[in-house]
């Protein structure tokens, strides 16, 4: 428990932590995993979910009605359903979120993964993502989850982001940074 404490921490570590050990207790870490990503990616993609999640206008059975039936059509349920009609019930839905991403850190620690995030100005090929990831494992002596952005305003090159430390090789901070040298020399 230790060793989770330094991973997540606040009212979202808590319950994610809570959520991690039943789920290990249970053997379902995956099952929730995907669960959770499922139910985040709704959230994402819907505004109204997004609302009805945030917001305090919403009394909690309003919302443990309409959760109940996005769960079921989903087909979201055993552990992940429960936890999400806990956090509901105890008015932290506003959380879930974040409570998701301390989970899924926690999920990845105990798979000995790191998630990394890149963005490009285009789409990136399948063995570029391959060579890419091999010289993060080879930094981080872990497995990698990468997660690829497509940001045109960022002209070319790679935004790289491995856990706390971030490589921009974008060519717009290279243009701004001599536009500032530019301003500095003038």
């Amino acid at each position: 428990m230790a060793q989770e404490d330094t991973i997540v921490s606040g009212v979202a570590g808590r319950y994610a932590s809570a959520l991690f050990s039943l789920a290990q207790d249970d053997r379902q870490t995956d099952a929730v995993a995907q669960s959770l990503a499922k139910f985040e990616a709704m959230v994402k993609a819907s505004p109204d979910l997004e609302r009805l999640v945030r917001s305090p206008v919403f009394s909690a059975e309003v919302q443990l009605k309409a959760l109940d039936a996005i769960l079921a059509r989903e087909g979201i349920e055993g552990v992940a359903a429960n936890f999400i009609r806990l956090v509901t019930v105890k008015r932290r839905l506003f959380f879930i979120r974040q409570m998701i991403a301390d989970y899924r850190k926690l999920y990845d620690e105990s798979r000995g993964v790191i998630r990394a995030h890149a963005t490009s100005a285009r789409r990136l090929s399948p063995e570029n993502v391959d060579a890419l990831k091999e010289q993060l494992r080879g930094v981080s002596g872990r497995d990698v989850e990468l997660d690829v952005k497509i940001d045109p305003s960022i002209i070319g090159g790679l935004i790289v982001r491995l856990g706390s430390r971030m490589v921009d090789g974008s060519l717009r901070t290279k243009l701004n940074a001599i536009r500032l040298a530019m301003k500095e020399a003038g």
